[in-house]
């Protein structure tokens, strides 16, 4: 039997990344013994171990693994094809495309993205929608978004087509009255190096890395903590247009070149998303 049932893959994907199964109960509002249940009945019919369970607790094994992996890209899949059918018959009878971008980045090429599609015949309309750091190709994943606007070597482009916009420097942003502000130029080491203004700290993919800076949720939190002078970070050159006069940008002559790439899924047909990316590679 090689069909495997939507439910069932929420289930097992609930049980692999609680590795408990009473946790993945409450999780999914139902009581234990049928979870329980309806995973062995999955394993006996891919005929194979998903889950080793002992008084230890719960691990799962390699072929668990790779059905997590599996059932994660499946159920995005599915969610998405949902969210892009709604909106394909929405309101309306033009399409609708959703373009997440970074919130902060790209602000000058995004604008002019913008302008140039609105003034093609018959454009869609485009909701731009922000997100956090790595988050679009989530957001592409699952059908939130239509197309990105990505950052390499920040997002991983892989499972997406995609085209080279800029490719840009980094700049580090201090506190303006900071001794280090009034540099013309900074390395990485003597950025990451301050002892009393310790660099921001972005989550990816929900891990805050070690360190000592702040987590930083947020633009608006980052742009008063440097105000302050709680932290310092390194942002693409593009970033300046919401620096604060509180702020000092100083370039980075280390920092590898940060390239903004428009991305959309490999398997999309969207006429209106393939004139889009026409416009985009023309500016």
């Amino acid at each position: 039997m090689d069909t495997l049932e939507t439910r069932e893959l929420r289930y097992f994907m609930a049980v692999a990344e609680e590795l408990h199964f009473g946790r993945a109960a409450a999780r999914l509002g139902m009581a234990q013994p049928p979870l329980s249940r309806a995973v062995q009945r999955l394993e006996r019919r891919l005929g194979v171990t998903l889950l080793e369970r002992d008084r230890r607790g719960v691990a799962l094994t390699g072929a668990g693994t790779v059905l997590l992996n599996e059932a994660r890209a499946a159920l995005d899949a599915v969610t998405a094809a949902a969210r892009r059918t709604r909106r394909a018959g929405g309101p309306g009878s033009g399409e609708r495309l959703v373009l997440a971008v970074k919130a902060a980045a790209s602000h000058e090429l995004l604008s002019k993205l913008l302008d140039a599609y609105a003034a093609e015949p018959g454009a869609a309309e485009i909701e731009v929608l922000p997100s956090g750091i790595c988050e679009q190709g989530e957001m592409l994943r699952d059908g939130r978004a239509d197309v990105a606007l990505m950052h390499t070597p920040f997002n991983s482009l892989a499972g997406f087509d995609s085209e080279e916009l800029l490719t840009e420097g980094q700049i580090a942003i201090l506190p303006a009255g900071h001794p280090l502000a009034a540099r013309g130029t900074l390395s990485l080491d003597e950025v990451g190096d301050i002892p009393d203004l310790p660099l921001a700290r972005w989550a990816r993919h929900g891990v805050f890395p070690p360190g000592p800076g702040p987590e930083i949720h947020d633009m608006t939190q980052l742009a008063q903590l440097i105000a302050l002078g709680r932290t310092a970070a390194v942002i693409p050159e593009s970033a300046r247009a919401w620096l604060w006069a509180e702020h000092a940008a100083v370039p980075l002559t280390d920092a590898p070149p940060v390239v903004t790439h428009i991305v959309w899924p490999a398997h999309s047909r969207s006429r209106a998303l393939a004139e889009l990316i026409r416009t985009a590679t023309r500016l």
